[in-house]
């Protein structure tokens, strides 16, 4: 067999390792997102944002504001947005101090479509089975909040927690006379409310509360009514003078509304009564230097409110490694 000159072979061997490289970096579309999971040390707390998906809500649903004000806000701030409108992110929170698990919100699971009941799989995903949840505490009674309450299959998705729902809100939700009197477009979220309670209702596992009372380990619901006659935001005291308001839908459009609290959302049942609540919050989680978690901002959510001037701003929260 004849010998190759060297230059023959290192000439091989170089084709050889470019196709290999070539083979290694070939192109690769990627399938899906990373999982929607992020975790947040709040003194005591190990918070886990859970990402359900996005919907997409029309910068005409924004009103008390006019369009020129929009645009001009919109501008450079890159929300993304389609012919469909403005994305806007669904999230819950699960709370665990020490044993004890309290999901806040429970996401849409199968009300609103695809693309988005991603909050049992993401809490999955987090090390978590549903079944270690001991409370589910809702913010308010619209699907994007309660739907999560069934799995896939229309069964229990927590059967080892008690639900918190605010009495106001179960008052009108939960009522088929309140049903009859609602605008059309807000008909069908009715049933909704009722399906989802209805395995927890018959197992004696609904629980109506009052702004103000103590519920479990150290969480306070805090009255913000106005986007529903109940919706309540939730304090927890993580000790260490820290503290994280959850605080559901005082705000829909995060680009707008931190520098125009007064814009309101079109499906806010008192638009008066949600302006006073988001400037109050608002407010206040800047003055206490709390930290707060929107289940309508980019997720994660989690971040802090800014005054400026007479208005506010949004800081979201820097990635951080959790702490051993």
């Amino acid at each position: 067999m004849p010998i190759r000159p060297p230059h023959t072979i290192a000439t091989a061997l170089l084709m050889l390792a470019l196709s290999c490289g070539a083979q290694a970096r070939s192109p690769h579309d990627a399938q899906q997102q990373v999982a929607g999971v992020y975790h947040q040390q709040i003194g005591e707390l190990q918070v886990t944002a859970l990402f359900d998906g996005a919907v997409a809500l029309g910068r005409q649903e924004l009103v008390g504001i006019d369009p020129t004000t929009v645009t001009r806000l919109l501008d450079h701030r890159y929300v993304p947005e389609d012919a469909q409108g403005l994305q806007t992110a669904v999230n819950a929170y699960l709370v665990q101090r020490g044993d004890h698990l309290s999901l806040i919100d429970t996401g849409t699971a199968q009300c609103f479509g695809p693309g988005l009941g991603q909050v049992l799989g993401n809490l999955r995903a987090a090390g978590h089975d549903p079944a270690e949840v001991d409370d589910v505490l809702l913010t308010h009674a619209h699907p994007d909040h309660m739907c999560g309450l069934l799995d896939a299959q229309g069964k229990t998705a927590f059967p080892n927690a008690t639900v918190w729902l605010s009495q106001a809100d179960a008052s009108y939700w939960l009522d088929p006379a309140s049903e009859a009197t609602a605008p059309q477009q807000l008909r069908m979220a009715f049933g909704m409310a009722r399906n989802a309670v209805a395995p927890y209702v018959a197992a004696g596992k609904l629980h109506r509360f009052t702004p103000g009372e103590r519920l479990p380990v150290g969480i306070t619901a805090v009255d913000s009514h106005g986007h529903t006659p109940g919706h309540v935001s939730y304090l927890l005291d993580g000790g260490n003078d820290q503290k994280l308001l959850v605080w559901g839908d005082i705000v829909h459009f995060h680009a707008v509304q931190f520098a125009r609290p007064d814009a309101a959302f079109e499906a806010d049942s008192d638009r008066t009564a949600a302006i006073a609540s988001r400037r109050r919050l608002m407010a206040e989680a800047s003055d206490q230097g709390w930290w707060v978690a929107g289940a309508h901002l980019p997720f994660p959510g989690l971040g802090h409110v800014r005054r400026e001037g007479e208005a506010f701003a949004w800081v979201p929260g820097e990635f951080s490694p959790l702490k051993r």
